[in-house]
């Protein structure tokens, strides 16, 4: 069943390196998954009225939320065209890229297993 840990086709995915009670048959790889998103700026006004009021900046939460989820997909896409059933280890990075800092990468990278 699909969820925030395993895709359609059942790839799971976590930050340890291992899975309790499934253990590691064979390591296929380091994959990965990046995603970079533009700022928008009408996004980026209501940021900076916030950062002035306070409080938090819902509309870059769920771009971040979003952008992170894309990276896993593709993390567990890679994962699966190895033949790989799980993804240990997963790295989650963030950098603002772009001569004015305008866009946000996403990476994701872990090594594919078969558990």
């Amino acid at each position: 069943m699909p969820g925030p840990w395993k895709d359609a086709r059942g790839v799971i995915v976590t930050t340890t390196p291992t899975i309790e009670g499934k253990p590691i048959q064979d390591y296929l790889g380091i994959v990965t998954g990046e995603v970079i998103v533009g700022a928008n700026l009408f996004r980026d006004l209501f940021a900076n009225i916030r950062d002035i009021v306070g409080g938090r900046s819902g509309s870059y939460e769920r771009i971040l939320a979003d952008a992170r989820e894309q990276a896993i997909q593709e993390l567990q896409a890679e994962a699966a065209s190895r033949g790989g059933n799980a993804v240990v280890g997963i790295d989650l990075d963030y950098e603002v890229i772009g001569d004015t800092g305008s866009m946000l990468m996403v990476s994701a990278s872990g090594t594919a297993v078969k558990v």
